[in-house]
Parts: structure tokens; C-alpha cells; sequence
């Protein structure tokens, strides 16, 4: 797969307000899983020239868990003490419009791991990063469709945190 696959044409962010067909909605979640798929290959084989074109410059990164645990940072920035044994493998990889959803685990340090990704214009520009948490995604419906009491509708959830008790947070689209 080659990088420029990723920067043919400009995207919208949330392409529902934009009145997209089902099928174009679709030929965008594929591209941005793509991507996403690109730069963890590229994290995995050192590819710096790949990691750059994939990610904003200015990366916005928000964090949830132990310090201990801010491997993403460390891999981005290079900061101490950074571990080169840790790899991100997602298990899976999904995509609602522009944010991407990755999940794995580390069987060697017990961690589980989520990474949303926000993909702006076909660049990366957000990460939110989340270690040992239970997450899930839902979509809050337009207030102009939805009764009065609302609605919510849950569309993902983490997998492996497992039994542990951990936290839980909720990502709303």
C-alpha cells in the first residue's frame, strides 16, 4: 500500500452532515481504516517517512491511564523512557466516519489497549489514547430527529479488558 493512497482527495470530517450517500460514507471509513492500518505497519518496522506523512505535525494526543503506560507518547516523541519491546498490534481496527478505532493487548505486561483515531482531510490530527479502560462508543442521535428523552445508541465496545476491574468511559460520536 502506498502512502499517497491516503492524500488522493480532500474528506469531510463528519460526512453525515454533509448529506454523503451510505456508499461514499463507506469509501471513506475504508480509507480511513487504511490509513490507520499504514501507520501501526509503520510503527512496527520503523518507518519514519510513513508515520510522518500519515500524521498531523502538530498530533493532538489525549491520554487516559497509568503514566507508566504513555507508550504511544513515547514512540511519537521519542521522550525516555521510551521501550522498544512494546508493539502496537491491534486485534482489531474499525471505522465510524472520520475516527478509527484500534484495540490490542499486551499479554507480557497484562495491558489492554484503545486508540481513537481522528482523521481530518485524509491526515491524522487526534489521538486519544486509552490504557487498562473499558470504552464505549456511541452515537447521539440529531436532537431534531430524536423524541424528547433523546437517544444514545452504543456502537462499540472494548473487548479486552476482560473481567479486571477497570475503568469505563464512554466516547460519544
Amino acid at each position: 500500500m502506498q502512502p499517497s493512497e491516503f492524500h488522493t482527495s480532500p474528506e469531510l470530517a463528519n460526512p453525515q452532515e454533509y448529506g454523503l450517500e451510505e456508499e461514499e460514507q463507506g469509501d471513506l471509513e475504508s480509507r480511513n481504516k487504511r490509513a490507520v492500518t499504514a501507520l501501526y505497519d509503520a510503527f512496527n518496522s520503523k518507518d519514519v517517512d510513513v508515520v510522518h506523512l500519515l500524521l498531523a505535525p502538530y498530533l493532538e494526543w489525549w491520554f487516559h491511564g497509568p503514566p507508566t503506560h504513555q507508550h504511544l507518547n513515547r514512540l511519537l516523541t521519542g521522550a525516555p523512557p521510551y521501550d522498544s519491546s512494546f508493539k502496537f498490534v491491534p486485534l482489531s481496527i474499525v471505522a465510524f466516519g472520520s475516527m478509527v478505532l484500534a484495540e490490542g493487548y499486551d499479554e507480557g505486561r497484562s495491558v489492554s489497549w484503545v486508540h481513537a483515531w481522528t482523521i481530518t482531510d485524509g491526515t491524522i490530527t487526534q489521538v486519544r489514547e486509552y490504557y487498562n479502560t473499558s470504552v464505549t462508543v456511541t452515537r447521539l442521535s440529531s436532537p431534531k430527529i430524536t423524541s424528547r428523552s433523546g437517544s444514545c445508541q452504543s456502537v462499540w465496545e472494548s473487548k479486552l479488558s476482560g473481567n479486571k476491574s477497570v475503568p469505563g468511559l464512554v466516547l460519544a460520536l
